[in-house]
């Protein structure tokens, strides 16, 4: 079945068009950010509401990367019937209404099966439009990935802000209702210009060539989506687990009032923003190889600051090296693994990288009540320094 949106050589279609689609893009990636900061803000009470330990919020918060999983692979499926942008557009009006869910669960496991449908719209959203950007970034011939993943940060900083201002007047079924309302109406504007934009393909595709997503893969190229799926796995751990236990630990261990508690993921988010801003002219400087290196030994010396640091000021500090450690080495794995593979290799990358959220939550939960959470969040630095070693050993096998 041929795809809704035609496939446009790049020599056919105009500068302003791509520029649109780029703007667009932009939006839905902001969107993703904000939707999610404006719920991991509001875990502290939830877990409140519902009287979780920490083991069984951990179990609950599987629920988010269950639903996204499951989802990576069918949506990759998707966008070669259908298109990826009408995908993206579905997934968000999907993402929008789950997020309502959560704050209505009184106990743990209504919270988890809230969290399933909101992981769904979640993960499906972000194969879908990685998948778009992958397409753009080939056409523009440039690594402009890291600007979109700037977007989903600079949401998640505003989301969190937003979350830490209202915390302590409204309550979470008010505040994630109005995210809702925002994030409907943000989909309805942005999802009618994405819908008017063709798929952009790369100048140099040969007439005729179908595109990555169709082709058959030899073994090294599984290989190497696969390797840049573990990369982005080891990163996904590490993102989803401030976002999930960040809070938490400023509050818990560092006894951070709930405003104060939600500035760490904002410090976090905020760096993120930066390091991405900055991102495409550091992989056109340094190539992918050092990007990758040089972001998790950030990352991994970052979050030991993070998480054993004796006072709030000095997380803060922790949290937000981690954030400009991690911030352009998941936009790279996914990138890659796109341009090896188009939307398989996105939908294969995406689901292992978001394999880490689903790893972290119950793993960060059992180790926090095993031994602490301080502790627990040590792992994160572990993670990040294995995927600098795994960037680094195959450096040249990756090459291309």
């Amino acid at each position: 079945m041929p795809l809704i949106n035609k496939l446009v050589p790049h020599s056919v279609v105009p500068d302003r068009s791509l520029t649109r689609l780029r703007i667009t893009l932009t939006a839905f990636f902001a969107l993703d950010g904000f939707v999610f900061a404006g719920w991991v803000v509001r875990i502290p009470a939830i877990k409140h509401q519902t009287g979780a330990s920490a083991g069984a919020l951990g179990l609950a918060l599987l629920g988010v990367s269950a639903g996204a999983v499951i989802t990576m692979m069918l949506t990759g499926r998707l966008c070669r019937r259908f298109g990826s942008h009408p995908v993206t557009v579905a997934c968000g009006v999907l993402l929008s209404l789950s997020i309502v869910l959560p704050p209505l669960a009184h106990s743990v496991p209504l919270l988890g099966l809230s969290l399933l449908v909101f992981g769904v719209g979640y993960g499906g959203i972000n194969v879908a439009m990685n998948s778009a950007a992958v397409d753009l970034v080939a056409a523009l011939r440039r690594p402009v990935m890291p600007s979109f993943h700037a977007a989903y940060s600079l949401g998640g900083m505003l989301g969190a802000a937003l979350g830490g201002l209202v915390a302590g007047y409204l309550s979470p079924t008010r505040h994630l209702l109005g995210i809702a309302v925002v994030s409907l109406l943000v989909t309805a504007v942005a999802g009618r210009a994405l819908l008017r934009e063709d798929v952009p393909v790369a100048p140099d595709r040969p007439r005729g060539d179908a595109p990555e997503g169709h082709r058959r893969l030899d073994s090294r190229t599984r290989g190497l989506v696969v390797v840049f799926g573990l990369i982005a796995l080891c990163t996904a751990y590490g993102e989803g687990a401030l976002a999930d236990w960040g809070a938490l630990h400023l509050q818990q261990d560092l006894q951070a009032r709930p405003g104060t508690a939600a500035i760490g993921y904002s410090c976090f988010a905020l760096a993120m923003t930066i390091g991405r801003l900055s991102g495409t002219a550091l992989l056109e400087r340094l190539g992918w190889t050092r990007t990758l290196v040089m972001g998790g030994t950030t990352a991994s010396l970052g979050m030991l600051l993070g998480s054993l640091a004796p006072s709030v000021w000095a997380a803060f500090l922790g949290f937000a090296v981690t954030g400009l450690g991690l911030a352009n080495v998941f936009p790279v794995a996914v990138d890659r693994a796109g341009a090896l593979a188009g939307a398989n290799g996105v939908a294969v990358a995406s689901t292992l990288g978001y394999g880490g959220l689903l790893i972290g939550p119950p793993a960060i939960g059992f180790m926090a009540d095993w031994y602490s959470l301080p502790t627990a969040l040590t792992s994160v630095a572990v993670l990040a320094a294995v995927a600098a070693l795994i960037g680094f050993a195959t450096r040249r096998a990756a090459v291309g």
